[in-house]
């Protein structure tokens, strides 16, 4: 979803607990003793291990919804590509953070209210026993636990559970206004929010996300606004690095080193008792504002490309808000030739773009015709973010084959699609992709918001859509394939893509705890490769226990 403060609901489909399988179950594992390293084929054909897991596959399809999860939830995933920081965290963790930074809600509107004043209890230097005062009908946050009916209720405001679509509030509003309410709470919490969302993901078997965050840009805002629009926009960079644009850089990478920090302290990396958690490597994607005067997005997608060119952590940009919004209807055509005008300065930084967010009568026909192909072809986009109107551009197959040409990938977001656009089954375009060989991997978008998780959306898209088990395999291969992450691929490069040939030197050696040779040194020398070996890895030891 395109995020920030301001995606439908329904009470996330197959979500259930993992099933407790049977020794005699097609499914059940293996005993755990050493197994001799076998040396794997270069070759398509499947090994015994994935012919039998993909039996396993479609016994637990037979089986329904809720053996599908136990299947999947074990599976390897790879990585989330499409996942929203802010929309990522379940409200239940934004009411403890709002109580910790004094702050009081709306019982009306259900939000978050920074409250004017406050007092100290006893004698408190420190501010742990601060209390705000707030005004009437509004509660402070840190009591909400205590009432479990505005308890529940804030649940509901700040997520899309119980959300039913009425005609004054759909879900496209309810998911976007979310982000309105729940905001106002204090960045330090950051570190927190990694810990959550690492920590949800390597219990599924991911091992890779990339976050889309807003660091602090009211500096930058503040200069281009003071300077004032340039539509040259070659000259207006220029304009703003000599103001001084660069100097919000180091804040931004003081605020990640602070975050990541905790979020170490919180796993206990590094130590004896490190957490499962500690196996997710995480890397940010710049977000900027796009429903905002151009002047103040320009400034941001500079400040995003200057950001991720100083600190590698920052891997690439997206554009997000509602693609609907009448500003970011106005803009899009200039917003992309802002990219377009400035990404040659900074070629290392890469583009992913929430393109084709978009709906039959959310706007007139004719907004629905060009966004995706623009994204593309002008605004640079290496991967597309929804991409569900793509049918209602102009010339749509000579747009999949250029996309399928190109290797841009779509971030595939089904329960999001669903909620927001009401758009899901054979309406989605995942299954046209597919048949025209662009690749594709699902994502999550803001499983906070939702109430999902990445093993939700596998799921939901093998009782949707007929996919067999490599159909998944190579969905998760692509999400490492197409992540940002530096270095060579130990993937042959092919089109269509596959991405079950491994390069020459790797060709005999997957699924091996390490590599050895000319392969070691390919993966020694690449983060993206490393990230593949692991999941070749972990494919390898999930197939041999079935």
């Amino acid at each position: 979803m395109n995020r920030i403060p301001h995606h439908r609901s329904i009470t996330p489909l197959l979500i259930a607990p993992v099933l407790a399988l049977s020794s005699s179950s097609v499914f059940a594992q293996k005993p755990t003793a050493a197994k001799p390293v076998v040396q794997r084929p270069a070759a398509l054909v499947p090994s015994s291990g994935e012919a039998r897991t993909s039996r396993a596959f479609e016994e637990a399809r037979k089986q329904g919804p809720l053996t599908l999860r136990a299947f999947l939830y074990r599976m390897p995933k790879g990585a989330d590509l499409h996942s929203h920081l802010s929309g990522a965290i379940y409200a239940e963790s934004w009411i403890r953070a709002a109580g910790e930074d004094h702050l009081c809600v709306d019982t009306k509107t259900f939000a978050f209210i920074r409250p004017e004043a406050g007092q100290y209890k006893g004698n408190d230097d420190q501010g742990k026993n601060f209390v705000p005062i707030c005004k009437a009908g509004q509660v402070a946050a840190i009591d909400v636990p205590q009432n479990q009916h505005l308890y529940d209720d804030l649940i509901d405001s700040f997520s899309m559970r119980t959300f039913v679509p009425v005609t004054s509030d759909s879900g496209h509003d309810q998911f976007f206004v979310t982000f309105d309410r729940f905001g106002g709470t204090d960045k330090k919490h950051m570190g927190e929010w990694l810990d959550e969302v690492a920590s949800r993901a390597a219990a599924q078997n991911e091992q890779y996300l990339e976050l889309m965050d807003t660091p602090d840009f009211k500096n930058a805002a503040a200069l281009a606004s003071r300077i004032g629009y340039d539509p040259n926009f070659v000259q207006y960079r220029q304009k703003l690095l000599d103001s001084g644009i660069k100097d919000s850089l180091p804040s931004i990478s003081a605020a990640l080193d602070r975050a990541e920090a905790e979020r170490k302290q919180r796993e206990h990396c590094g130590e004896a008792d490190a957490q499962p958690a500690c196996g997710v490597k995480l890397r940010y994607i710049y977000q900027v504002l796009r429903a905002l005067p151009p002047e103040i997005v320009f400034a941001q997608v500079l400040l995003g490309f200057e950001a991720a060119a100083a600190d590698p952590r920052w891997v690439g940009m997206n554009f997000v808000q509602p693609e609907d919004s009448y500003i970011a209807m106005r803009d899009y055509r200039i917003q992309m030739q802002m990219l377009d005008a400035i990404h040659g300065s900074y070629p290392g930084v890469h583009i992913s773009l929430h393109a084709g967010e978009l709906a039959p009568g959310m706007v007139p026909p004719d907004g629905l015709s060009f966004h995706i192909r623009l994204a593309v072809e002008q605004g640079e986009a290496e991967r597309i973010g929804h991409g569900v109107d793509v049918m209602y551009e102009d010339r749509p197959y000579e747009l999949l084959k250029e996309m399928a040409s190109k290797h841009v990938m779509v971030e595939v977001n089904l329960t999001s699609n669903d909620v927001i656009l009401n758009i899901k089954g054979d309406d989605h375009p995942f299954e046209i992709y597919r048949r025209y060989g662009v690749p594709v991997a699902l994502s999550t978008d803001d499983e906070g918001v939702s109430r999902i998780d990445l093993t939700h959306e596998y799921v939901r898209a093998a009782v949707t859509y007929p996919l067999t088990y490599r159909d998944f395999k190579k969905m998760v291969r692509a999400s490492l394939e197409h992540s940002f992450l530096p270095g060579a691929s130990i993937w042959q490069q092919s089109t269509p893509e596959t991405l079950d040939k491994p390069v020459a030197v790797c060709s005999a050696q997957l699924g091996q705890e390490s590599p050895v040779g000319e392969c070691a040194d390919l993966v020694s020398g690449s983060e993206k490769a490393q990230q593949q070996w692991e999941l070749e890895r972990r494919f390898h030891d999930f197939e041999a226990s079935f």
